[in-house]
């Protein structure tokens, strides 16, 4: 599980520039939604959970201490090796932004969701992708495009945010006649909205969407001391 201990203004930056990411994302000929109920990406969750498994290498290999995080400095040496042109500041604020639980170092889920952050934000217009085709995964780039487009599926209103009355919508439209209880839609809307403000970034949806697809739950995986 991720701790949310972190203070909002953190986060602003960022999540602002996500918006506006998701938004150019949406009005562009490069977003194809192939998503038409919440069923359809529920259906996704195996083959992107294998996906994301097997970034555990490429994370033990820039984890340099074996101790289960990557510390910024290691973080670093990976952008740099990835050929990533990403600004020293640019680097930190997203180390910071992914380290949820303050500990100076990011942890594999962490790690996936900053990779899918990088990607999105530097890699996602690009062609070839710098991003996956360096870590030599074509399903990669495959897998962070399911990811945008689940977002992008859930955003009805197009703001690059997700508020209750979207996840409402979505959780009902397959089958109308029945209808989630309250109580679900707000817990499932709760996971994702950390700072009660009504609003949920696509930071935010990451890291409740890697927990919804499992990502290491079934692994008794042990790096260093960390389990």
């Amino acid at each position: 599980m991720f701790c949310f201990d972190s203070p909002p203004n953190k986060y602003k930056k960022l999540d602002a520039k996500l918006e506006k990411k998701m938004m150019e994302v949406k009005r562009s000929a490069l977003q194809i939604n192939n998503f038409r109920s919440i069923n359809g990406i529920i259906m996704k969750f195996p083959q992107i959970k294998e996906v994301l498994k097997d970034i555990r290498g490429v994370f033990e290999q820039y984890d340099e201490d074996s101790n289960g995080t990557i510390d910024n400095d290691e973080l670093k040496k990976c952008v740099k090796k990835l050929q990533l042109h990403l600004a020293e500041k640019e680097i930190d604020d997203l180390f910071d932004s992914c380290d949820l639980d303050g500990s100076a170092g990011i942890q594999f889920k962490e790690f996936i969701v900053l990779l899918c952050l990088i990607y999105l934000l530097t890699d996602y217009s690009n062609s070839p992708h710098t991003l996956t085709s360096k870590m030599g995964s074509p399903q990669l780039e495959a897998t962070f495009d399911i990811i945008v487009e689940a977002f992008l599926f859930l955003d009805k209103n197009g703001d690059g945010k997700l508020n209750k009355k979207d996840i409402v919508k979505s959780l009902n439209e397959d089958f109308p006649w029945e209808k989630s209880p309250a109580h679900v839609t707000r817990a499932r809307f709760k996971e994702m909205d950390w700072d009660g403000k009504g609003n949920v970034s696509f930071r935010e949806f990451l890291f409740s969407f890697i927990n919804w697809v499992g990502v290491d739950t079934d692994e008794n995986h042990v790096t260093g001391s960390k389990k």
